[in-house]
């Protein structure tokens, strides 16, 4: 396979935007690069490998698997860089292969090397003692062998469905009885499929050493049982990748065929179009060679979709090393979470008093989960709420979500879900959770026609004797406990009216059929939030323009939206200063003259996934401040159903400022990105101190928050109030 065009990279270098998946593999060295870190200890690092890993299959499953939409059904398309679809798909396979190569790289080269001394061992078949040899056939007799399967492909039998991302035996064998007139006319092409609910490795001790066995290996080894008085003559490891990109089509009943068809789709996953094969490296012998082309052929691909390994087939199998537990002491423990600011208290009592003192902001992982848990849970029980209502995108497996708002149903409450069963490999586990909400009475609404529902939103309505009180969460993370442990986001607690009256008129237009007045706190999707983002964009650049202070500071997931992209190059030109903290996807290209000078961009990649969406505008000296669940995509404006909320209390704003300020700060997890589309790791200045924000977040003081800024000419607070005003809670009618 030959490398990239130098035409190719030339209009990839003069185009104004970065390609969005180009961007996203860009992500993924950055995610290598801690796999690299002599700062960590091994299994950290074989953590952020396997991380790599699973990442790829995702990235061919749906981005490469959407280019073959377009590639299969002669569809045009032309990406941010350029490029038709054509030459895009070699540049794209052609960077992924050198990804590939890195990885192989760092676990061969750079990790591999320290298995020895971390009292750890992968072993061949051949490393094995007389006894261990003993163990690991009983083991493939008494539990692999009966579970294997070969299936033959010939002229009488039917090409087999291969799963994806399992690894498979292409067997070639040959009848020795019959004549060699015709060699390749007489070699037969058979599939083992390894089974995925094995571990992948065997484990053994020795010497005071966990030796791990591949069960490739153990099969290998033992593999002519399954083919009895015929020669083989290669049996050779892959494993496939399918694309799993599907759209949905509209339907009348929600109920019925929108659920089928999620369904079907879930299954023809199964069945996609081979979009990449990882195979065994190394010289093909004459049967494997036979078999790839044959692969090819039927499926469809080239040498751009062959990924050869020189080592182990798919690093996500790396998780059973570094979750074994003799390593348990080699992955650092995770800090306690520590009370938000302002709330010292460990654990409220009364979530619901506690909520009416004032606006709480929760920054997780850094503040517990549990006042989100405990809003729900409490909500179920006291016999005065009268009615729950909550988006779910994504549930943790054992979730006290679903066991809350089942328990209040069983007490008779009026509980509403918007559960989204359209996300993306959580189709499954969504579909279950929401059948066994609905069953238990109550109110599901399976997602809202071709919209995914994406926004956080919760609201808990409560009688508190003449008034009806109502409390809200607002949120840029997933109702997800576990990912809550693991993601930074931020959660928003509040009685305020406005907010709580926001929510009702949002919940009313999703769940029913209204049309909502304007939103005093609330900007959505797929309403108006990319021409409100517009708007506050181009107010900073008239700000500008008219000698008047300006800035824009904003930290997403991912930045892919051409039409803001554009207004942040106008707004560059025009002066204003813009700091993007993008961890992921970023199409806009920085400091390229006369197009971006005034912007720079910086990705932090480190321990805990950078999940949380925030977006400052400098307004004068007056900042404006969101936080909410969209990044600026395409998707999140036009296809998903999304929330930005402001941050109108101003110790909760100031504490936003804080953040963004500390992200700014970060010179140990934090990558620049440069003009021609690279990232460079930040480096501690000679004498300069190190500063994490992942750590540092545990330990922030009220006074360092309340004197953050991010634009010099911004008063921050000065002055911590002695009190808070009290919200005056919001009155309805009782029903």
């Amino acid at each position: 396979m030959t490398k990239v065009s130098e035409k190719v990279s030339n209009v990839i270098e003069q185009s104004n935007y970065l390609s969005r998946d180009l961007s996203w593999l860009k992500f993924n060295e950055r995610v290598l690069d801690q796999a690299r870190s002599l700062n960590r200890t091994l299994m950290e690092r074989l953590k952020f490998l396997a991380i790599t890993a699973s990442n790829m299959d995702e990235f061919f499953t749906i981005r490469v698997g959407s280019l073959y939409n377009y590639l299969d059904y002669g569809k045009e398309r032309v990406d941010y860089s350029g490029l038709r679809e054509v030459p895009f798909r070699k540049a794209l396979l052609t960077a992924a292969q050198q990804f590939s190569k890195d990885q192989h790289q760092v676990f061969l080269e750079e990790l591999l090397p320290l298995f020895a001394e971390n009292e750890l061992q992968l072993v061949h078949h051949n490393d094995l003692t007389a006894d261990e040899q003993q163990q690991s056939e009983a083991y493939f007799d008494r539990t692999i062998y009966p579970m294997l399967t070969p299936m033959l492909y010939d002229y009488t039998h039917t090409f087999p469905v291969l799963l994806p991302k399992v690894l498979i035996f292409g067997v070639v064998t040959k009848n020795p009885d019959q004549p060699h007139i015709h060699e390749e006319d007489h070699q037969r092409l058979s599939f083992v499929q390894i089974p995925a609910n094995l571990p992948r490795f065997m484990n053994f001790e020795r010497d005071g050493e966990v030796l791990f066995l591949p069960l490739e290996e153990i099969i290998r080894q033992h593999i002519k049982k399954l083919y009895r008085n015929v020669e083989i003559l290669s049996v050779n490891l892959f494993r496939i990748t399918r694309n799993g990109d599907f759209t949905l089509e509209e339907s009348d009943d929600i109920e019925a065929d929108f659920i089928d068809e999620i369904k079907q789709k879930i299954k023809n996953r199964r069945l996609g179009r081979v979009v990449r094969v990882e195979l065994e490296a190394g010289d093909r012998a004459p049967g494997q060679e036979w078999m790839v082309n044959l692969l090819k052929k039927r499926w469809e691909i080239d040498d751009y979709n062959l990924f050869e390994t020189p080592s182990l087939i798919d690093y996500t199998s790396l998780w059973q090393i570094v979750r074994h537990p003799d390593f348990k002491d080699d992955l650092p423990a995770p800090h306690p979470p520590v009370p938000p600011l302002g709330l010292e208290r460990e654990k409220v009592t009364d979530i619901f008093e506690t909520m009416k003192e004032r606006d709480i902001l929760l920054h997780h992982p850094y503040n517990n989960f549990e006042p989100v848990l405990q809003l729900l849970e409490q909500a179920s029980e006291d016999p005065n709420v009268l009615a729950i209502k909550l988006t779910i995108y994504r549930l943790a497996k054992r979730s006290r979500i679903t066991e809350a708002l089942l328990k209040a149903a069983e007490n008779g409450k009026h509980v509403s879900v918007l559960f989204e069963v359209k996300a993306r490999f959580d189709e499954e586990n969504n579909i279950r959770e929401a059948q066994r909400l609905q069953k238990a009475g109550c109110f599901v609404i399976y997602g809202i026609s071709r919209f995914k529902t994406h926004t956080k939103l919760l609201l808990v309505v409560r009688n508190e004797g003449n008034r009806v009180v109502r409390y809200a969460h607002l949120s840029s993370g997933n109702y997800n406990e576990e990912t809550a442990k693991l993601y930074t986001d931020i959660g928003l607690l509040t009685t305020n009216e406005v907010y709580t009256q926001d929510i009702s008129e949002f919940f009313n237009v999703i769940t029913g059929h209204s049309l909502p007045n304007d939103y005093q706190n609330l900007i959505t999707a797929p309403r108006d939030m990319r021409k409100q983002l517009i708007n506050l964009i181009r107010c900073e650049a008239e700000n500008a323009q008219n000698g008047l202070p300006s800035g824009i500071c904003i930290k997403i997931n991912s930045l892919e939206d051409q039409e803001v992209i554009s207004e942040l190059y106008k707004a560059s030109q025009a002066g204003v200063r813009i700091r993007l903290i993008v961890r992921g996807i970023c199409c806009l290209r920085p400091q390229r003259p006369g197009l971006s000078e005034n912007i720079t961009v910086r990705s932090l990649v480190g321990d805990f996934l950078e999940h949380t969406r925030l977006f400052y505008f400098h307004n004068n000296g007056d900042p404006k401040v969101y936080g909410g669940s969209a990044d600026i995509m395409v998707r999140s404006f036009d296809r998903r159903i999304e929330s930005l909320f402001l941050l109108a209390d101003s110790r909760v704003k100031q504490e936003v400022i804080h953040i963004l300020q500390y992200n700014l700060l970060d010179n140990i997890n934090a990558y620049v990105l440069k003009e021609d589309g690279n990232y460079e790791r930040c480096c501690l200045d000679d004498g300069g101190e190190p500063f994490n924000t992942q750590r540092l977040f545990f330990d922030v003081t009220e006074e360092e928050v309340m004197t953050a800024r991010l634009f010099d000419d911004v008063q921050p607070v000065d002055t911590v109030p002695d009190a808070v005003e009290e919200h005056e809670p919001d009155e309805e009618e009782v029903h």
